[in-house]
């Protein structure tokens, strides 16, 4: 089950509760100090077990993550956390600058990456443009809501899968299937437009916000991964549709 620290309402304007998670001591202050002044309530913590125990007591709503640590890295910790449902928005912070780091933070469910040294005024403006993806994806969350209302069970069903859309899961013969967060964000991106054709852009926008970096083969890989997991032919594709120059269309049913 999705559980999310994250508390953002979509008319929500407030800056925004920030957990920042570093093991050196002076960055984790200078971060503390300088994200306050800029308006954001920060809790900065040492450990994977000191950000464990701040979830579970307080919400927030995003993570600056160092990736670098002794012990538990950062990815290893963002893998976790995703695995055990947060959906809280998540910012990697590194001294690696190789892009294929980047790209592993991204496919562990990381929502942006910041290569150290930084300014300072950058790490500002992304966060606050993740906090209005944020914001996008709840209204998006909420018109989904709106599109199963009349339905008791809030779940979709494709072949022999069940996606339920509440708990944000996917089943097949009633078994789970362990989806990617990538992967499930999409899906769910594809079932707020059932049987009705959607753009790679709008997929982008509705799987991880307005303003997420992303191109339109990064949406293609996205949705060959699904296939492969959800077709029995991912050649010749039954549920995830390719609507020739648009887009893709998930082709299902609302379980009633």
């Amino acid at each position: 089950m999705s559980t999310s620290s994250a508390s953002v309402s979509p008319r929500d304007t407030r800056p925004g509760r920030l957990l920042v998670l570093d093991d050196e001591a002076e960055i984790r202050g200078m971060l503390q100090r300088f994200l306050t002044a800029q308006g954001f309530e920060v809790r900065a913590v040492c450990d994977a077990a000191q950000l464990e125990s701040s979830l579970e007591r307080h919400s927030f709503d995003l993570l600056v993550l160092d990736v670098m640590m002794p012990g538990e890295d950062g990815l290893s910790i963002c893998q976790r956390l995703r695995a055990q449902g947060h959906t809280i928005p998540i910012l990697m912070l590194t001294a690696r600058g190789d892009p294929v780091d980047r790209i592993v933070g991204l496919e562990m469910g990381a929502d942006d990456y910041l290569a150290k040294p930084f300014v300072p005024s950058e790490l500002a403006a992304r966060i606050r443009a993740m906090l209005r993806r944020q914001r996008f994806l709840l209204q998006e969350r909420t018109l989904r809501g709106e599109l199963l209302a009349d339905t008791d069970t809030g779940a979709l069903r494709f072949g022999t899968f069940r996606l339920d859309l509440r708990r944000e899961e996917l089943f097949r013969d009633g078994e789970r299937v362990p989806l990617g967060f990538a992967e499930l964000r999409l899906l769910c991106a594809l079932a707020s437009t059932l049987n009705r054709p959607v753009s790679r852009l709008n997929l982008i926008e509705r799987a991880r916000g307005r303003g997420y970096e992303a191109n339109s083969r990064s949406v293609d890989v996205q949705v060959l991964r699904l296939r492969q997991l959800i077709e029995d032919d991912a050649s010749a594709p039954r549920h995830i549709r390719t609507v020739w120059g648009i887009g893709y269309m998930l082709i299902a049913e609302i379980e009633t």
